[in-house]
């Protein structure tokens, strides 16, 4: 299948300053939690993407220094000679593909804790740093001179590994962008108050930059389109337009990180196009920008329209890696759409490589030989029984199916997707039903995969289908008795008729009048319970024994968002507590620290604290004789919806190996 002609202007080639980029598709710097401590891990992602048609592909933010230092969370580094090396190591793999390679210099500033290097960050004043409880060093003019020069050997090792384009990084409220600012830069001597002493720093920097890196890269500025506050438009229009002559390709953002990295239950596709569409006339130079684009529609619609000249993404980048392929080949149903969940996101964050919901390999390039196009055919083709076809099994079915397997997929209802047919109903988490769609997309391609719908299999079942081979994914189901963090046994009092589970909950049963949402699981669906019934008309009380409202979500930057919407519908937001007890009048709930206790009206009652694993069918088929019986998934150990894909894929791609031919390669010191 070929792509339509009117897509042709997404595989233009794009002149960036001296190099030229062989299309549209650019993968933006985003965090990958890998750093400088797995470079041949960063290395295989980075390339994979490539592979797929990014024409360009750049790093994580890249410290110039080690007072720069981000850890907990990982980041990559340009420090020394063996930096150098590591990168390179990068940038030939994305060269081999023909796509260049871009790296995004950084420094921290107040934003620098700098935990593991215990240097002392510097920055414009001296102020508490991010996450700690000890400052930052004001930069005299001897500091600032140092900065510059430590910024520009990074700059030349930048040059000296490869990189085809180089970032001066003036956003994300990183040391220039505080130098901009004009409320956080109170300085007043030529770095402070006016407009042109507040961009003095950046313009040097720039300036040297260019000096290092010469003709042989592409010089690139990501910055903000206004202040911190969401003001000052007008000048920093001015600031982009006088910094045109020394940049050859400006990235750009707006300050709210809610917003750019907006999950999809409160940010939708190309959010940043009203506050940055006028920055390609004001600097006439290539722009590029992120929205997490999924649509193809969509990034013509922002080419044809000048609102960028590329592409720019990070989390459709990782959720399908062949994105910009298969746009090129017209496989556009092919496309793992992102589903904004920001998972990925939220692993970096607990300073682990990042993964995916859609993409199970994402991540796992290296360490397992994982691709997320290709998959190694199996050397003898069996027949393989998979039961239940939520987000494990639908995965687990696919994968063995694109492995040569003949495959039997059985589900109990009429509908396939398992929980991601309720949830995705939840508001604002629509695009989560992309998991569902993408595969059962791709069990219409597999002609080797028979699906029978309505099948509720016992053992007896499975003894008659005559399949030596079994792979359980049958999900899990809430618990309404209260087990949990808080209470290892169940609650006797939870035993009452005002009780809902979770997914009758979802499904629409009766909940009116004073209802208690009981978060003791502390991710989203708690919250989105609550929401979905006081948009109901319910009078919803949330009580969660986390500190905050879905506490979790902070990984994936819709905390406060979270707050804000159940606030705006009125929700009771009870935080610190748990509910020891329902009684006739109501419901108790106690503080989990003080332990002081209160009651409050409760007509209906929704515990969200832990689930089982259904696998009932697993204990009684442990008698057959058969050759394989594995489980895949939230029957195996409940988890969030990307760990179910993760476990149906592996089980999948692990099916019928021996144990030494399974690849778990580790990243770590050797001693010599």
């Amino acid at each position: 299948m070929s792509r339509e002609p009117r897509f042709d202007i997404l595989f233009e080639p794009i002149k960036l300053g001296p190099v030229t980029a062989p299309n549209r598709f650019y993968q933006v710097p985003h965090c990958t939690g890998m750093g400088y401590q797995m470079p041949q891990t960063l290395a295989a992602m980075r390339e994979v993407k490539a592979q797929g048609g990014w024409g360009v592909v750049n790093t994580e933010y890249c410290s110039i220094h080690a007072s720069s230092d981000d850890l907990p969370a990982p980041f990559a580094s340009l420090w020394d000679a063996g930096d150098v090396k590591n990168m390179a190591r990068m940038v030939e793999g994305v060269h081999r593909h023909g796509a260049l390679a871009g790296v995004e210099l950084w420094y921290g500033g107040m934003r620098s804790a700098n935990q593991h290097s215990r240097e002392i960050s510097l920055a414009t004043d001296s102020m508490p740093t991010a996450g700690s409880p000890w400052q930052c060093q004001r930069m005299d003019k001897a500091d600032i001179k140092t900065y510059r020069a430590w910024h520009k050997a990074a700059a030349l090792r930048a040059r000296e590994a490869g990189f085809d384009i180089v970032y001066t990084y003036a956003a994300h409220t990183y040391l220039l962008a505080q130098f901009l600012d004009p409320v956080v830069n109170t300085r007043t001597d030529e770095y402070g108050g006016s407009i042109e002493n507040r961009w003095r720093l950046l313009r040097e920097v720039l300036e040297e930059t260019r000096e290092a890196i010469g003709d042989h890269c592409a010089m690139a500025l990501r910055i903000e389109v206004c202040d911190e506050d969401g003001s000052g438009t007008d000048e920093r229009s001015a600031l982009l337009k006088s910094l045109a002559p020394l940049v050859d390709l400006y990235d750009v953002t707006i300050p709210d990180y809610g917003i750019e990295m907006g999950p999809s239950r409160f940010v939708k596709e190309a959010p940043l196009e009203g506050a940055i569409a006028h920055v390609r006339a004001v600097t006439g130079k290539p722009v590029v920008s992120v929205g997490r684009f999924t649509s193809p529609e969509t990034m013509l619609s922002q080419v044809k329209r000048g609102i960028v000249d590329l592409i720019g993404a990070a989390r459709p980048s990782i959720a399908d890696p062949f994105l910009p392929a298969k746009i090129r080949d017209g496989r556009f149903e092919d496309i793992r759409e992102c589903i904004g969940c920001n998972i990925c996101y939220a692993n970096d964050g607990n300073g682990v490589p990042i993964r995916c919901t859609q993409n199970p390999t994402m991540g796992e390039e290296w360490r397992r030989d994982w691709h997320p196009e290709i998959i190694t055919p199996a050397a003898e083709h069996k027949s393989v029984l998979v039961i239940g076809a939520g987000p494990a099994g639908l995965e687990a079915a696919i994968t063995l199916g694109k492995r040569g397997h003949e495959v039997t997929l059985a589900e109990k209802s009429r509908d396939l997707g398992g929980r991601i047919n309720l949830e995705a109903r939840l508001p604002g988490l629509g695009e989560w039903g992309r998991v569902r769609d993408w595969r059962l997309l791709q069990l219409d391609k597999l002609a080797n995969i028979q699906v029978f719908r309505e099948s509720a299999m016992t053992a007896a079942d499975v003894a008659e289908a005559g399949i030596d081979h079994v792979i359980l994914a049958t999900g899990s189901a809430w618990r309404s008795n209260g087990r949990g963090r808080s209470f290892a046994r169940p609650v006797p009092t939870y035993d009452d008729p005002r009780t809902r589970d979770v997914a009758s909950a979802m499904d629409g049963a009766t909940l009116t009048g004073e209802v208690l949402v009981f978060d003791d699981d502390l991710y989203y669906l708690g919250s989105a319970l609550a929401e979905l019934l006081a948009q109901r008309g319910a009078r919803v009380t949330y009580a969660t024994t986390g500190s905050l409202v879905a506490e979790w979500t902070q990984y994936t930057v819709e905390q406060q968002r979270i707050h804000r919407r159940l606030h705006e519908l009125g929700v009771r937001i009870m935080l610190n507590v748990a509910v020891p007890e329902l009684i006739p009048s109501g419901a108790v709930l106690e503080h989990i620290i003080t332990g002081e206790r209160q009651e409050i009206a409760c007509d209906g009652f929704v515990p969200v604290t832990s689930r089982e694993p259904v696998d009932g069918l697993w204990h009684d088929l442990q008698s057959l004789p058969l050759e394989t019986l594995v489980r895949a998934g939230d029957c195996k150990a409940p988890g969030i919806i990307a760990q179910a894909v993760y476990d149906g894929h592996r089980q999948a791609r692990e099916f019928d190996l021996a144990p030494e031919e399974i690849i778990f390669r580790r990243e770590r010191p050797m001693v010599s």
